[in-house]
């Protein structure tokens, strides 16, 4: 693997750090899960959009910059470096918009890519249902064909910020004769559509960060659907490679974060080297990071020969949500009992943020997937398992 970088890449890279030392905020934004922090969100990445840095890998046509993945990379890296906000519109730009670019029609990605990477348009996903989670071929909301429109009855849950997002996609059963994954249909459906009534969920830390969202009679054109009609698994499958595999955690979010881990344990040396075992942890944190970092590289490498993102998004998927858990949780291992303070106490003073990550960690093993999941997954279908 060739990790030399070429005249272009390292100008571009040189660019988007001249950018953002200019432009990202200086004083860290209002949390995402509020409204007023939605919005602050939602105007940051059109400030990004403006100076074509939203989907950088996107066609130009799109709203993009008409970039190769390596290039993501490189802006991933100093997008992190720089401490610039967190994607808010992640689901819709980095899962929705990269299945519209393999399976959407032309009219499709005209129509939504453009508003989805100026952050117009704000997306959460649809998948999981009460009696649906990690077994999402057990969804049972309905979508009956009526004419040019589906007629949506139904229920999604634990659907992140659709509190104040404009769009929700997913999964609904368009064949009533159907089971298990046949006879899905993936839809996007407008969150202000009459019919849809959206309840908060919070988080760990008190805020609305979820909903569940209730479907009585929606009316969706049927050119909301994206593929074939019954079709949907496939396509819902190649969403769960893009957020399971390179494109919803890039290694630079968790580089970032070992490097402040290395820096919370000189800071803290003293008494973080009461227990040895913790200084071995951050060495484990870090190295975990720069490999992941590697196998980034490595697989835009296979994809850029044309190659597939198969079952071993899965493998990503357990690497990363767990790099994240050993991260956090050695950083709490060195600030002890002041880790539980809350991130604004004076008496944190520069440590403040460790809290917060460490509580969105421990659902890392569980969304895009459960880690025993994905765990099946890698047995059986890359090791040759047989199903238990």
């Amino acid at each position: 693997m060739d990790l030399t970088y070429t005249p272009q890449q390292r100008e571009f890279r040189r660019e988007v750090r001249a950018w953002l030392a200019e432009h990202a905020p200086r004083e860290p934004l209002d949390s995402c899960d509020t409204r007023e922090g939605f919005e602050q969100h939602r105007e940051w990445e059109r400030k990004l959009y403006d100076n074509r840095l939203s989907m950088v890998m996107w066609p130009e046509a799109y709203g993009g910059r008409g970039c190769d993945l390596i290039d993501w990379l490189i802006f991933e890296e100093e997008y992190y470096a720089a401490g610039a906000p967190m994607r808010v519109n992640q689901n819709g730009q980095l899962l929705l918009g990269s299945t519209l670019l393999d399976f959407g029609t032309e009219a499709q990605k005209q129509r939504f890519l453009p508003r989805m990477a100026a952050s117009v348009d704000m997306w959460a996903q649809g998948w999981s249902e009460p009696n649906a989670g990690s077994d999402m071929a057990a969804i049972t909301s309905k979508a009956t064909r009526d004419g040019d429109h589906y007629v949506i009855n139904g229920q999604k849950t634990w659907s992140t910020r659709a509190l104040f997002a404009d769009w929700v996609f997913g999964l609904f059963r368009s064949d009533p004769e159907s089971s298990r994954h046949h006879g899905l249909s993936y839809l996007m459906v407008p969150l202000d559509a009459p019919g849809v009534t959206i309840r908060p969920i919070k988080a760990l830390n008190g805020q609305p960060a979820f909903a569940e969202l209730f479907f009585d009679d929606v009316r969706v054109p049927v050119d909301n659907r994206i593929g074939e009609e019954h079709q949907g698994w496939r396509v819902a499958m190649a969403t769960a490679g893009f957020e399971r595999g390179l494109l919803l955690r890039s290694p630079a979010r968790f580089q970032a974060a070992a490097k402040r881990l290395v820096e919370l344990y000189h800071a803290h040396r003293e008494q973080a080297e009461r227990d040895p075992a913790i200084r071995d942890a951050v060495c484990e944190a870090w190295s975990g990071a720069e490999a992941y970092a590697l196998a980034a590289y490595h697989t835009v490498g296979r994809l850029g020969r044309g190659e597939r993102i198969g079952a071993e998004a899965s493998i990503n998927k357990v690497v990363w949500s767990e790099l994240d858990l050993r991260l956090h949780e050695t950083a709490m291992r060195i600030l002890g009992a002041r880790a539980e303070l809350c991130p604004e106490a004076p008496a944190l003073g520069d440590d403040g943020g460790w809290l917060e990550g460490f509580l969105f960690a421990q659902a890392g093993p569980i969304y895009a997937g459960a880690n025993e999941i994905q765990r099946n997954i890698i047995a059986e279908r890359m090791l040759g398992l047989p199903k238990s």
